[in-house]
């Protein structure tokens, strides 16, 4: 096994740091060494928005130094140079959602396109892990940082690439957001209503935070810790797309058994049963119902007070989206609908 980097001979790192700027979007108190796992690892943040800053926010979370990236604002110094820093409210020019995606993090402003300042980058990639982008494929290239020219600097270090549809196919160079990929993947057919069919919209960003954050993290671990064993970087290239597809596991199962996509409503957990579903109560509020094992459901049929339904279920012989489950669901929305949510709330604690 080959030992694991020096982590602590790293002039250029160690000055950048001491002079970047910490971004905390609270002024709780800094976690203990026994939360900071990852406090020897350096990685550059060079990404923009939601995903990649995403990515970053959780490593830094757990320790790392995270230094992130950003081009100077033309007539704003001292601004981020990143478009989310005036994407919704916030304090001081800057918006609570650029503060809270990089918490944790320093900002370094650096114009990579000046020759001067792109050295400094690539004598910080000489001491980094890890550098994470979020750039279209190809830019990385033009800038001269490509993974060919990051390794020829740094053999161990990893390149992670976050892109809407790959680094590669007739896709790489399509724009796109959360919703395209979303869409793409089948995420979007799967959240229907099921009266009318009509798709609707999340508000958490599926695509960027478990396709994009999620993933890109996992990945740059498992790179880095690769780098450790081997002494070779690698590139991780993670499209938000297929990441998101490969995590439709239900939706794929039930393909191959049925050869076909269940339609809103008719499946276990998409609106098909009584037992799982979603119930308007008598102030507008909605009750979860979330008891697919057969003893919670016998536990919400005793609060109600329908003792006759306990074997009406799933795991019975009732199927989901049949005829018999669809009259189940309208006679249990009438009995939710009698009573407050916070009534519901007490009555089911415990059951």
């Amino acid at each position: 096994m080959t030992p694991a980097p020096e982590t602590t001979s790293a002039p250029a790192w160690s000055a950048a740091w001491a002079a970047a700027t910490p971004i905390a979007a609270h002024d709780g108190p800094a976690p203990d060494a026994r939360q900071r796992p990852l406090a020897p690892l350096r990685v550059l943040d060079l990404s923009r928005l939601l995903p990649g800053p995403m990515a970053c926010r959780h490593l830094a979370d757990l320790g790392a130094q995270v230094l992130k990236v950003e081009p100077p604002l033309p007539g704003r110094p001292g601004l981020p140079g990143d478009d989310a820093a005036y994407m919704g409210p916030g304090e001081d020019g800057v918006s609570h959602f650029y503060r809270v995606v990089n918490h944790g993090k320093r900002r370094l402003v650096l114009d990579l396109k000046q020759p001067e300042q792109l050295d400094h980058l690539r004598a910080l990639v000489r001491e980094a892990h890890a550098v994470v982008e979020g750039f279209r494929p190809g830019v990385m290239e033009r800038l001269g940082l490509g993974y060919e020219a990051l390794q020829a600097i740094n053999p161990a270090i990893v390149l992670t690439s976050i892109s809407g549809y790959g680094q590669e196919g007739p896709l790489r160079l399509a724009a796109g957001h959360d919703l395209n990929y979303l869409a793409l993947a089948g995420v979007v057919d799967q959240t229907r209503t099921p009266d009318d069919g009509r798709p609707v919209f999340s508000h958490l960003q599926i695509a960027d935070q478990l396709g994009g954050a999620q993933t890109a993290a996992i990945g740059t671990l498992a790179a880095v810790l690769g780098a450790q064993w081997t002494g070779q970087g690698r590139w991780v290239d993670v499209s938000m797309t297929d990441a998101v597809r490969q995590h439709q596991v239900i939706l794929g199962t039930d393909a191959l058994a049925d050869g076909r996509s269940p339609q809103a409503g008719a499946s276990l957990l998409n609106g098909g049963v009584p037992c799982y579903n979603l119930y308007r109560c008598a102030d507008g509020g909605w009750l979860a119902v979330g008891a697919l094992e057969l003893k919670f459901w016998q536990g919400v049929c005793d609060v109600v007070g329908r003792p006759d339904w306990r074997d009406r279920h799933w795991s019975r012989g009732e199927a989901p989206g049949s005829a018999a489950a669809r009259a189940l669901i309208d006679e249990l929305e009438g009995v939710i609908a009698a009573a407050p949510l916070a009534t519901w709330v007490e009555r089911l604690a415990g059951h």
